[in-house]
């Protein structure tokens, strides 16, 4: 399947997510890359059980949320369950991990407000 990446105005889309190919960045770590609007990325990541973000993901210049849809992810020493939504703004970084595996959905923005 592909997917494209924005989606066009006037344009409805829908995406079953999980017949999106996902993309392994690192041991455990799958991104499925989603159809988004200018000056966002949508994307769903799956992180399987003792899984780590291969390195720090680093935001300088924009920010990211996600929505944690089932298991749980652990960022630091706050761990966030099915139903949590995290922000994170500009100029900052972090390094998601899981023991259970975790399934979110989120955004990367890059909108001057």
């Amino acid at each position: 399947m592909s997917t494209p990446e924005q989606v066009l105005p006037g344009q409805m889309l829908t995406v079953d997510v999980d017949e999106v190919p996902p993309i392994e960045l690192g041991p455990g770590v799958h991104v499925r890359a989603l159809p988004g609007v200018p000056g966002i990325r949508t994307w769903v990541i799956d992180i399987a059980p003792g899984a780590e973000w291969p390195d720090l993901d680093v935001h300088e210049t924009y920010g990211e949320v996600y929505f944690v849809v089932s298991g749980e992810v652990i960022e630091g020493d706050h761990v966030h369950g099915p139903g949590t939504y995290v922000a994170f703004g500009p100029e900052t970084s972090h390094r998601p991990r899981t023991e259970t595996g975790v399934r979110a959905f989120g955004l990367n923005y890059d909108v001057t407000v």
